[in-house]
């Protein structure tokens, strides 16, 4: 146990998932087997935009983006838990602990604000077709991620800081498989009340924010669909948007659960329950998402079976 006096400890123990020690080694399998298909997939899907002309447009970049996001985010978190539930490697320093932080809360809102981004390429996409290649130029998308990157890296960032000001004296076990903020905070000693309002004001400046746009976007996409006077117009129009709604849908249902129950779960929910949720939130994106685009995405389809059978693409 540290004294009062201590500012940080050397190290933390991640404890993996309070109660389910038994079964650390199960539990690992859906999670190894879902890490690995998030590599895979999102590492083909890049690989697949870079190479393929006929994807070298505003939307595939975007996607390209969100791939990007979802390899760095999953890849912050699960090689490690994997390490606690197999080798019962449990000690991380708390420098180390801090960049893991950072990362994590880096990318989920990174992810969050991708899949704004995507939201606005569907609207000018249907809202403004003809428009659409000369407002959404390679400048703009490359602005568009930049700010997006920045935005969540200067509210992320002051977290860390919070954090680090934080005297431990309470022991150095966190009950999580990877430093999650509030877990992190929840040890120390000290006054936690600024940790867990800025942390609600991250995640309405970044979330909340987020959900306005994509609502608005698809509000609009909604209007503009409706008007189309060709029923397969307006299947087509659909279509386009189906891959981006399961992505949206993906993300922000494991996300509202951590959020909600951190703040007002109490403990009418186990820990252990948060804890798994808390990991399926930084895998089922990455895992799902280069499979719903995959096969919904006639384009993608198309680029993969021309690739298998050894074409070659051609610019459109």
């Amino acid at each position: 146990m540290l004294n009062q006096t201590d500012v940080n400890p050397d190290l933390f123990i991640l404890n993996g998932i309070p109660g389910l020690e038994d079964v650390h080694l199960w539990i690992s399998f859906p999670f190894c087997s879902m890490y690995v298909v998030a590599v895979v997939g999102n590492c083909g899907l890049l690989y697949l935009i870079w190479q393929e002309d006929a994807l070298h447009r505003s939307m595939y970049y975007f996607l390209a983006m969100l791939s990007l996001t979802d390899l760095v985010m999953c890849s912050s978190s699960i090689p490690k838990a994997l390490c606690i539930f197999w080798f019962h490697l449990k000690e991380i320093s708390f420098e180390e602990c801090l960049v893991q932080m950072f990362f994590i809360h880096t990318f989920t809102g990174m992810e969050s604000g991708v899949l704004m981004l995507m939201a606005l390429d569907r609207y000018v996409a249907i809202c403004y077709p003809l428009r659409y290649s000369t407002i959404l130029t390679n400048p703009v998308i490359v602005k568009a991620g930049l700010a997006t990157f920045l935005r969540v890296v200067l509210l992320v960032t002051p977290l860390i800081f919070i954090i680090r000001r934080l005297p431990y004296c309470r022991g150095n076990i966190i009950h999580h498989t990877y430093c999650d903020q509030l877990s992190v905070a929840k040890i120390s000693c000290g006054n936690i009340k600024v940790n867990i309002i800025y942390g609600l004001t991250i995640a309405l400046l970044i979330g909340g924010f987020d959900i306005l746009c994509i609502t608005v976007s698809y509000t609009m996409i909604l209007r503009a669909v409706v008007n189309l006077s060709s029923a397969d117009a307006r299947q087509k129009a659909f279509s386009t948007c189906t891959a981006h709604i399961c992505a949206i849908v993906f993300s922000y249902s494991p996300a509202f659960f951590c959020f909600f129950f951190n703040r007002f779960g109490g403990h009418s929910i186990p820990p252990s329950c948060h804890i798994i949720v808390a990991n399926i939130y930084l895998l089922l994106p990455p895992t799902m998402n280069p499979i719903v685009y995959g096969v919904k995405t006639k384009q993608i389809r198309d680029c993969v079976l021309r690739m298998l059978s050894g074409s070659k693409s051609h610019s459109t």
